[in-house]
């Protein structure tokens, strides 16, 4: 029986060869000015050769003042298309899709002073209290995010990841842990959804490059947010054409304390998928494939996303075809050499 794993699937007007997809991970390798080193061309490459369906780069400021820390890519300035135009080149080259994911850490931002967010609560003690935006804060930074996209699109990305987990910006205006205003971007969901659905229809305003959306799916403390919570969001992406809804969870707060084990955030890619229709991604701690093909063929996600598994094995879809008794096509430099 072929794997399921394997076969493959269109996400929005893309079609990747598999359904196995390489997770943003940050590598703090960048230059001072956010630009792509020969690291990243051969980290990110490297992993396209090992057969994933779709390779997504690191957390990608839309501003200096955005980063998670000093070595995070940027996608700030024109001048740094070339470098990312590199990657997209190499990855696209060995068989794979590319995607960037746009961030802004908002008040986990190690770089910015002040760091800022929804309203002025920091996140912990180690970092710096945030600046509470204002409007005028709100729409530049907007701006911003259109304006990295439209950049992404020029480097020949075939999709782009709007970070909104993790307790970065966007997480911060959709988490009520983190968002106290009472203007049009807080107080009920549909006003805390506010700025990242308005980012959205910025990007679609001018692009039509294929977007998907990572949400912190449980913030894993009292008063948070939850599956079930997040499901009118689902709705409202679903309705505006997103793609895919990439759910991990965690990280708004710092004091929540999550139960973590193999595929412990599964149920919320399933639980959204269910509820609304709208494609989604499995991630965290999927690590075999016996896994990774349950959660495929029993539906309760379209792709698995792979972060750490893939640090540890470039070529672990090669070994994850050999280990469900399948087949994927190796480089033509490697079939010398087939994974039994």
């Amino acid at each position: 029986m072929k794997a399921k794993l394997f076969e493959a699937i269109e996400i929005g007007n893309v079609t990747f060869r598999n359904r196995v997809i390489m997770a943003p991970m940050c590598m703090y390798s960048a230059k001072e000015d956010g630009k792509v080193t020969d690291w990243h061309v051969t980290h990110y490459a490297s992993r396209a050769v090992g057969g994933v369906g779709g390779v997504m780069l690191e957390a990608t400021a839309v501003t200096p003042d955005g980063r998670i820390s000093a070595g995070d890519l940027g996608i700030w300035s024109d001048s740094q298309i070339e470098g990312l135009r590199r990657i997209a080149e190499q990855v696209q080259a060995a068989g794979a899709k590319a995607g960037v994911q746009l961030a802004h850490a908002g008040r986990k931002s190690t770089t910015a002073r002040p760091p800022v967010a929804p309203s002025p609560i920091a996140f912990d003690d180690s970092y710096g209290s945030p600046a509470e935006l204002s409007i005028e804060d709100i729409k530049k930074i907007q701006q911003q995010f259109i304006d990295a996209a439209l950049r992404v699109e020029q480097a020949g990305y075939d999709f782009i990841e709007l970070h909104g987990a993790h307790g970065y910006l966007i997480n911060t205006f959709l988490s009520p842990l983190s968002n106290e205003r009472n203007d049009q971007y807080g107080g009920s969901l549909e006003n805390r959804m506010r700025f990242l659905l308005e980012i959205i229809e910025g990007i679609q305003a001018k692009s039509d490059i294929s977007l998907w959306v990572r949400i912190s799916a449980a913030d894993h403390a009292p008063g948070g947010m939850t599956a079930t919570d997040y499901i009118p969001l689902a709705e409202a992406l679903l309705e505006r054409g997103i793609d895919l809804l990439d759910c991990s969870s965690g990280a708004v707060v710092a004091n929540a304390v999550p139960e973590v084990y193999p595929g412990y955030q599964v149920p919320y890619a399933a639980e959204l998928k269910q509820a609304t229709g709208i494609k989604t991604g499995a991630v965290g701690l999927i690590t075999t494939a016996t896994m990774a093909e349950e959660i495929i063929r029993s539906q309760r996600a379209d792709v698995v996303l792979l972060a750490r598994e893939l640090l540890r094995q470039p070529y672990w879809v090669h070994h994850a075809a050999a280990e469900l008794h399948d087949e994927v096509l190796l480089p033509k430099q490697y079939e010398r050499a087939p994974i039994r």
